[in-house]
Formats: structure tokens, C-alpha cells, sequence
């Protein structure tokens, strides 16, 4: 089989989806699950924010995948860099509160959730 269905294609698709959100997880889910896990607050709201991520993607039959999340979360990012949000410089400050932030984190929180 050739084309956009092709065993190939999914294989590479997957491999991208995978450095996607091992990018993603570098850059906010490290530091942020670890300052989740000391903060009832900042936990609450990934938790919060990983049912809405959940929500958005209930329409679709199929369970979580890493090229689904890896699709959402550059969603997330192209959406808030169009209306002019812009990643923080240096360390994040995760007492800030800030929606984007959290969506992301929430995805890196998922992403634990894969087998």
C-alpha cells in the first residue's frame, strides 16, 4: 500500500508525534509536573485542564494516542502564538496561571497516560 496510509507513512508520523511531545515534555513537563506535585493549585488546574483536553478530543471514537496529543498540542501552540501569546524566556513561572501553559502541561500529564 502507498501513500498517506502506507505502513511507512504511520511509522514515520508516530516517530514524529513521539519527538513532538518528548520536546514538549522537556521543555514544560518536567519542571511543571514537578511544581504540580508541590502545588494543590497548579494540580488542580492540569487536572482541570486534562479533562478538558479530554473533552475536546471525546468526539473522536478512538483511544488517546501520542500522535493525537502530539496534533493538539501543536494546535494549543500555533492557536495562542496567532493571538500573540509567546513562550516565556528562561524558566517558567508556574505560579502565573497562564491558560497555555497549563493546556501544555495538562497534554504532558496524558502523556504519562499512553501505554
Amino acid at each position: 500500500m502507498n501513500g498517506l496510509f502506507s505502513g511507512a507513512a504511520a511509522r514515520a508520523a508516530l516517530r514524529s508525534a513521539h519527538a513532538s511531545l518528548e520536546e514538549l515534555m522537556a521543555s514544560v513537563g518536567v519542571t511543571g509536573l514537578a511544581a504540580a506535585a508541590q502545588s494543590p493549585g497548579l494540580l488542580a488546574a492540569v487536572d482541570q485542564h486534562s479533562a478538558g483536553v479530554r473533552d475536546s478530543l471525546s468526539t473522536d471514537t478512538r483511544p488517546l494516542t501520542a500522535i493525537i496529543l502530539a496534533a493538539y498540542a501543536e494546535g494549543v501552540r500555533d492557536a495562542a502564538f496567532k493571538h500573540g501569546w509567546r513562550a516565556p524566556a528562561g524558566a517558567i513561572d508556574w505560579t502565573a496561571n497562564d491558560w497555555v501553559l497549563n493546556r501544555l502541561l495538562a497534554v504532558c500529564s496524558l502523556i504519562r497516560t499512553l501505554p
